[in-house]
């Protein structure tokens, strides 16, 4: 980021928010605000990170498609997941930014099958796009400008006919004659009989209701009626009446009254016009989003025809005039100072120097979360708050400028093998946590989504006598029925105070609820054999019930 002048189509840098990494835009136009500030019109790119789960599944597969394709060489687990974050998608989308949040350029290309794709990782600040992303219809569709090369692509040239070979094709099955130079006919009369066509054409234009509306003049007509389409329905008719002016004549003017012949120019109303010109300044020769989104009820082919029509005309030069001072009048180039304000995600202690490991707020000891390494000259937060996850320095510039981390982590939701020697010291500790054998994986799960701090009610003592002594008052089974009536703690207080403790006598030895139980020997057979019973042995008879009462 060490280029400071801007021009047109530069891939540049914005920053939106100091935690989040960079947006990449495109630079399409620079203005000059009426306060003397620069705003950059920018074509908006975007990260994998801001599309959805069902996209990003779709982006997979494609790679995997160019992959198979242009028989791309393995790379690592590692490499494929930074590769992710080299990964753009283009839009149409369009925005105004202040100059003064660029950060720096960068170089997009379009993925071209001849690409090697692990060399992108090779070249600092080097993207690359091959998809469309529409943020209002949320899809991806491959780029039109894509470049086909390739075996898939190319014509297959047949081979030299040798000397005095002749071919084998069928001609008549191949190409349609429109027209033979080597005819009857001579110059002056083939150019009579075009005058005569244009002629029947005006005269055509007179008889039509809607072309007397829109040329309500006869110069008009005329000049409609001298257009190409007039001249090659003219040629067309020659060919097929085998250059024979009297039948030609007669296929010009039949029965029925004069053939009108008319072009795009002359079927578009100029309400539709307007609307090929507003869609043309908005999606420029995207002749398939023009038609979807501003005429639908017109074929792909006609607004193609309009449009070549359309450049020869008086408006496509008064525009392109238009165009051309404007951009005279609008900046080439910007020069953009270098941005040395600190981070506001900078860990520093008051007092001591930035990077050291004692910050205030954090923990000693703590790791960086991409490479694990413990010592750096800068850190930066990064993650929840609560988390205290922490950035190296140069963790934290591949953050920024990339959007994602060096390797995997469980923060971004690709877990890490268990099996992985690395030391319990150079591990976060979410991942520690993570590997506890007392966890299970959908703890662990929950461990991750947890954005809260973990808090321990602990009662008073005071708390426990009352629950003895105020049994009046504080009536816990009550009160758990009823868990938003108050208490009156003043009165549970006074009551614990002065009330004195009465202590519970000591329990004696249990009492058996079958009495004869007491008597019984715990050997294997008289567990598991039937017990005789006996008539001479005496139960005592109790004057109440032994057995618990269950709560209520």
């Amino acid at each position: 980021m060490t280029q400071t002048f801007l021009s047109l189509s530069d891939y540049v840098y914005f920053e939106n928010s100091s935690s989040n990494p960079y947006l990449i835009r495109r630079i399409e136009e620079l203005n000059k605000t009426a306060n003397g500030n620069v705003e950059a019109k920018v074509v908006c790119l975007f990260r994998r990170r801001d599309i959805s789960g069902n996209l990003n599944t779709l982006a997979d597969s494609n790679a995997r498609d160019f992959e198979e394709e242009s028989k791309q060489p393995t790379v690592s687990e590692q490499q494929k997941h930074q590769l992710k974050h080299r990964e753009l998608f283009l839009s149409r989308q369009f925005e105004s930014l202040p100059a003064t949040h660029i950060r720096g350029k960068c170089n997009v290309t379009l993925l071209n099958e001849t690409d090697v794709l692990a060399g992108y990782l090779e070249k600092e600040e080097c993207f690359f796009y091959s998809l469309v992303f529409d943020p209002v219809q949320k899809t991806l569709l491959a780029d039109q400008g894509e470049i086909r090369v390739g075996s898939k692509y190319q014509a297959e040239i047949p081979d030299k006919l040798a000397e005095g070979e002749t071919h084998t094709r069928i001609q008549e099955k191949l190409e349609t004659k429109v027209w033979d130079p080597d005819n009857q006919l001579k110059d002056p009369q083939i150019d009579q009989f075009l005058v005569v066509a244009r002629a029947v054409g005006t005269f055509a234009r007179a008889l039509d209701c809607s072309s007397s509306i829109r040329q309500p003049s006869l110069h008009m007509s005329a000049a409609a009626a001298s257009r190409d389409i007039t001249l090659f329905h003219a040629m067309d008719t020659l060919q097929k009446n085998g250059y024979d002016l009297a039948k030609a004549m007669s296929t010009l003017v039949p029965q029925g009254g004069p053939v009108l012949c008319r072009d795009e120019m002359e079927e578009w109303s100029a309400s539709e016009a307007m609307l090929f010109e507003e869609a043309l300044e908005k999606y420029g020769k995207d002749f398939n989003d023009i038609r979807q989104d501003f005429l639908p009820w017109k074929s792909l082919a006609s607004v193609v025809q309009f449009y070549y029509m359309w450049k020869t005309t008086d408006r496509y030069i008064q525009q392109k005039r238009l165009k051309a001072a404007e951009a005279d009048s609008k900046l080439k180039q910007v020069y953009i100072p270098t941005y040395t304000k600190p981070n506001p995600n900078q860990i520093m202690a008051p007092g001591n120097k930035p990077g050291m490991n004692g910050a205030a707020g954090f923990q000693k000891g703590l790791s960086c979360e991409s490479c694990h390494t413990a010592q750096s000259a800068q850190w930066y937060a990064w993650g929840p708050p609560n988390m205290q996850c922490r950035l190296c320095a140069s963790c934290w510039i591949y953050w920024k400028k990339y959007g994602g981390l060096k390797t995997p982590t469980q923060l971004e939701g690709a877990a890490r093998s268990v099996s992985e020697s690395t030391p319990r010291g150079h591990m976060t500790r979410q991942e520690v946590q993570g590997l506890s054998p007392f966890t299970t994986s959908g703890g662990r799960a929950k461990l991750l989504a947890k954005n809260r701090q973990t808090f321990i009610l602990q009662t008073t003592k005071l708390t426990r006598i009352a629950r003895r002594v105020c049994t009046d008052i504080l009536q816990p089974r009550r009160a758990a029925r009823r868990p938003y009536a108050s208490i009156n703690a003043n009165a549970v207080k006074a009551e614990s105070i002065q009330a004195p403790l009465k202590l519970k006598a000591p329990r004696g030895a249990p009492t058996p609820i079958n009495r004869n139980q007491a008597n019984q020997p715990r050997g294997g057979s008289g567990l598991l054999g039937k017990r005789p019973f006996d008539s001479s042995v005496s139960t005592p008879q109790s004057s109440h019930t032994n057995t618990p009462q269950p709560p209520f």
